[in-house]
């Protein structure tokens, strides 16, 4: 599962991107189109659950090993990227392929960074961005509809009618100025449109990347921005690059000092991870022993035994039982013998539907 870190150039996408990932590896320089190719980088999702049960089963061997996916570090986009422009259609063919969107604004001062179009306007920036999506998304559609429209009509091909009424709704929709995701498309309806890979149908996550005197009380300083965003029901987080970067440069006691020294809480980038992770539709459950402690993602609705095959195909196809604990109740237990004895451990058959945070152990036979 991957996401895109989008924006337009010099609003800290690749200083996002080299601290979420721990690196320094995308080149950060204060110029256009720094970031030529994608950079991809696998980054571990925070998880007190799995802090403690390390510290549960750890026995000085047991390996500790997160659940994770991928940021795409995308090349930043330009008014008339749809048409071309700039590194556009690079830009809107990787796109296209990451499942959710986080699109990156810039919300901060600073003199020394240049602004393509000058003074600091978010909102605007944010009409820039989308409203190249959705001309690209238009133009794709129109061309889909256009194909089918023959066929449709026709009356012969039922498959092509629903296709070409889907079409429809999504290019009625763009037409107006509204994202794809506004054409109300059913669950069913979406996968008729999937290999289209429109963008404005994406999850999008507004990432307000600002000054660190502007993060506590971020509403009440940019009350109009905030005010857009939910009007559009999305989802944003509030981080300052700058605070994170300079954290990148410390040790562990260094940085406690330093958030301490802010004289507010700073959730940042891993409030980012944890939205992102939500955004993509994923739940984490949990394996444990004194060998390793491990949070796997899984798409939210998956059965136990699509489960057992994310951890190996073996464990899939000879699957028996799952035997699931709630990390909620055994935190308070801690040992699961004692977890079986209180009646808290439950044996669960293939169709089970996984729940965020179920410890399991599968039962297999190959």
């Amino acid at each position: 599962m991957e996401v895109g870190i989008v924006g337009l150039p010099n609003v800290g996408k690749s200083t996002t991107f080299n601290v979420l990932t721990k690196t320094a590896g995308a080149q950060v320089a204060n110029y256009e189109f720094c970031t030529i190719e994608p950079n991809v980088g696998i980054v571990a999702v925070p998880d007190p659950r799995l802090d403690f049960l390390f510290k549960v089963y750890n026995d000085g061997k047991t390996t500790y090993v997160p659940a994770t996916f991928k940021f795409v570090d995308i090349a930043g986009l330009v008014k008339g990227a749809s048409k071309g422009e700039g590194l556009g259609n690079k830009f809107l063919a990787n796109i296209r392929e990451v499942d959710t969107i986080a699109h990156v604004v810039r919300v901060f001062t600073d003199a020394n960074v240049i602004r393509t179009k000058g003074k600091l306007d978010p909102i605007g920036d944010i009409e820039t961005i989308e409203t190249e999506l959705m001309l690209a998304d238009l133009d794709v559609v129109s061309k889909g509809y256009t194909k089918i429209e023959r066929t449709a009509k026709s009356g012969n091909d039922k498959d092509a009618l629903l296709k070409y009424e889907i079409l429809k709704k999504v290019k009625e929709a763009l037409e107006k100025g509204l994202p794809a995701n506004a054409a109300g498309l059913t669950k069913e309806e979406k996968p008729h449109v999937k290999e289209l890979g429109l963008m404005t149908l994406k999850p999008m996550l507004y990432v307000l990347n600002t000054d660190e005197d502007k993060i506590q009380d971020f509403d009440k300083h940019f009350p109009e921005l905030v005010a857009y965003i939910k009007k559009r029901n999305a989802e944003y987080v509030v981080i300052s690059a700058k605070i994170e970067g300079e954290m990148m440069e410390l040790g562990e006691k260094e940085r406690e000092e330093y958030l301490k020294e802010l004289g507010f809480e700073y959730k940042g980038f891993d409030e980012f991870i944890q939205h992102a992770y939500r955004l993509l539709d994923l739940i984490t459950f949990l394996t444990a022993g004194a060998q390793e402690v491990r949070a796997w993602p899984i798409k939210r609705g998956s059965t136990a035994v699509e489960a057992a095959g994310k951890i190996h195909s073996d464990i899939q196809r000879g699957f028996i039982k799952a035997d699931i604990m709630k990390f909620e109740e055994f935190k308070n237990v801690k040992d699961e013998v004692k977890m079986k004895d209180m009646g808290l451990l439950r044996s669960e058959g293939r169709e089970y539907i996984m729940q965020d945070g179920d410890m399991v152990h599968f039962k297999f036979n190959v």
